[in-house]
């Protein structure tokens, strides 16, 4: 395991029913290409030594006597190998026949897990062969050249890398009550299930729900390998199921009814579980009476790590198939949040700045949702234009545009005078373009805002976004404050999304046009003069950096607790051609340093609606003292 990800695989074999030698080939086959890739543990089907459909030619010494010299056959193959190997198999113990999973590593029988639930309807009758797990007592068993003891405890297996996981069979996650459910409350961060599942008219979508939300439920890594092609088809057919889930996420599938032997290869990450698990109190809870037998795996030298699962470089962006349903959740998410407070306060009027750029822009949409769905006059949103000393033609014909289309009540106040008052009052040059210059402009526009929602009885609708929070890129008690922020807890590479979703409405078509250049719009706050030609020379993405990898750092950094090691690790991998390793350390040095700095801004942040699963809130997700150190996340940085 690197960089908290470990690499595992599920297998599904050719296979003869009966026919251990064949069998035996084919599972090494398998085992070598896996062992090529780095696989560090690799999931065969149930009773994948000798088939599973071999009904009672279970009863046959011979068969079973084959199955034990074909695990010794397996044990011998991989006794140069460092792949941990789980392997389905028929095992005789205490007078009784189970069906078991071995898990083999280096040569060695490390453990054996027996089935607990044992099908016994329509076309199964394992009871007619087997005994389950519970029916069986301890039994020290001389197997394979192996003393090993197999019982119904729970076992656990960890690898040198610390990672736990266990095994169940089959029916065994069908049951009510999952072994899995106690193995992963024990301390499994992965549960392997050698499965043989046939297939029916719409049963593959509920199994599918089923691992995905077991995974999920137990906040685990979870694959499954279940036979395919070469079980025998008399009277069912098996199409080979492989898949492998993190926290009810398909990270792999094969392929089913594949005619060819099948093998997917992924990483799940551990230290991503472990975080959610951490955070997770219904876990912590539920952990309590869980117990388990630990069961040490061999340390092995792993080949050099190579990353294979995609890292999505714009994790708070919904993919394409989800796109228009998840933009519309975000909207009544932010509808509903304000709505709310408008009733409570019995106010029918809202102040709010319109720049022309995106906040603004996202935020005076949701209040005509929101004074449309309650069914108040637009004319109660007061859209406030205050032209400064950056304010460029594009930015104010938009704004004013936008508002127009709108039907809300429009107003324009010139701050220019009132900044250079104030210039006058505190000894401040105009031209001194520093940071008193550009907060006074910021701070004289909430002041304006303010009174005017005291004089018109009205609320002041802040504009921020979560990666301005994220970065303090924000005048603290300036556009830092308002009486409700709907915006708080969107990401600005979203808030792209949501003002294309909206442009594309049928009702908001004569606002298309306008949307769509605001969307283009480079972002800034416009605070310093505009350039020679009149467009905008203050870009906020040249002063802080791009937004993208700000709101990737801030996804891996606050929902997972990832260090900056890993954080730009997966960064790298993400925006391999768009940013070079420097530039990623370089944005990443600053996230790190600005996320500390400012977090006495977000002390003190007004209401806002938490829309995904990332928050700054300091009444929520999000508790950090002002004063907090950032040096060990600098020193890693620096060492990258």
């Amino acid at each position: 395991m690197k960089h908290g990800l470990i690499t595992v695989a599920a297998a599904v074999p050719a296979v003869k029913v009966a026919d251990v030698e064949y069998n035996v080939v084919e599972i090494e086959k398998l085992i070598s290409i896996a062992e090529g890739q780095g696989v560090e543990i690799l999931c065969f089907p149930e009773l994948a030594i000798t088939g599973y459909s071999c009904q009672d030619l279970f009863k046959e010494q011979l068969l079973l006597s084959k199955a034990e010299e074909g695990l010794m056959m397996l044990m011998d193959f991989t006794r140069k190998l460092n792949v941990i190997c789980i392997i389905g198999m028929p095992i005789q113990a205490g007078g009784l026949l189970l069906n078991c999973a071995a898990i083999i590593q280096s040569g060695s029988l490390l453990g054996l897990v027996p089935k607990t639930y044992l099908p016994n309807y329509n076309e199964f009758y394992e009871k007619r062969w087997f005994a389950s797990a519970q029916d069986h007592n301890s039994t020290d068993l001389y197997l394979a050249g192996s003393h090993i003891n197999i019982s119904a405890t729970p076992k656990l297996f960890q690898t040198a890398g610390g990672v736990k996981f266990g095994v169940e069979i089959c029916e065994d996650v069908w049951a009510p009550v999952p072994p899995s459910n106690n193995l992963t409350m024990a301390g499994a961060d992965i549960i392997f299930n050698c499965s043989a599942s046939n297939e029916l008219i719409g049963k593959h979508n509920y199994l599918r729900s089923l691992v995905a939300q077991q995974s999920a439920r137990t906040i685990s890594g979870y694959v499954y390998a279940s036979c395919g092609f070469g079980e025998s088809t008399q009277d069912v057919v098996y199409g080979g199921n492989a898949m492998i889930f993190e926290n009810g996420h398909l990270l792999v599938e094969g392929e089913r009814f594949s005619f060819q032997p099948q093998l997917k290869v992924t990483q799940i990450d551990i230290d991503r579980l472990r975080t959610e698990r951490h955070t997770n109190s219904t876990f912590i809870n539920a952990q309590r009476e869980a117990r388990a037998e630990v069961i040490e795996c061999k340390g092995v030298e792993l080949p050099e790590f190579q990353l294979l699962r995609s890292v999505n470089p714009h994790p708070f962006i919904p993919c394409d198939d989800d796109m228009a349903s998840t933009c519309e959740e975000i909207l009544n998410i932010q509808t509903a949040g304000l709505a709310k407070r408008l009733i409570h306060t019995n106010c029918q009027h809202v102040v709010i700045g319109i720049s022309g750029g995106l906040d603004s822009t996202l935020a005076l949409l949701v209040c005509v949702r929101t004074f449309d769905k309650l069914a108040l006059n637009r004319k109660g949103i007061v859209g406030v234009t205050m032209p400064g000393f950056g304010t460029t033609d594009r930015t104010h014909d938009n704004a004013n545009s936008l508002m127009q289309s709108l039907g809300i009540s429009q107003m324009e106040i010139s701050i220019t005078k009132a900044v250079s008052q104030h210039f006058e009052d505190i000894g401040h040059d105009m031209n001194h373009h520093d940071v008193t210059y550009e907060n006074s402009q910021a701070r004289e526009r909430t002041q304006i805002l303010m009174d005017l929602a005291n004089k018109l009885n009205a609320m002041v609708v802040g504009t921020g976004d979560l990666s301005e929070l994220a970065l303090g890129w924000a005048t603290y008690n300036g556009d830092h404050m308002s009486m409700y922020g709907v915006n708080s807890g969107i990401p600005k590479t979203l808030i792209q999304y949501l003002i294309r979703y909206v442009a594309q409405l049928p009702q908001f078509k004569s606002q298309q046009e306008t949307l769509l250049d605001i969307v283009d719009t480079p972002i800034s706050p416009e605070l310093t003069p505009a350039d020679a030609e009149g467009n905008i020379a203050q870009k906020t993405e040249d002063l802080v950096g791009p937004y993208e990898l700000h709101d990737f750092f801030l996804y891996y950094f606050l929902r997972f607790g990832f260090r900056p090691s890993k954080i730009f690790f997966l960064a790298s991998q993400a925006f391999k051609d768009e940013y070079d390793h420097d530039t990623i350390k370089h944005w990443l040095t600053t996230f790190c340093r600005r996320f500390f700095n400012q977090q006495f801004k977000r002390s003190c942040l007004p209401d806002g609606p938490k829309v995904g699963s990332v928050s700054l809130s300091p009444r929520g997700d999000w508790r950090m003292p002002s004063d907090a150190s950032s040096a060990l996340w600098l020193k890693e940085c620096e060492s990258l």
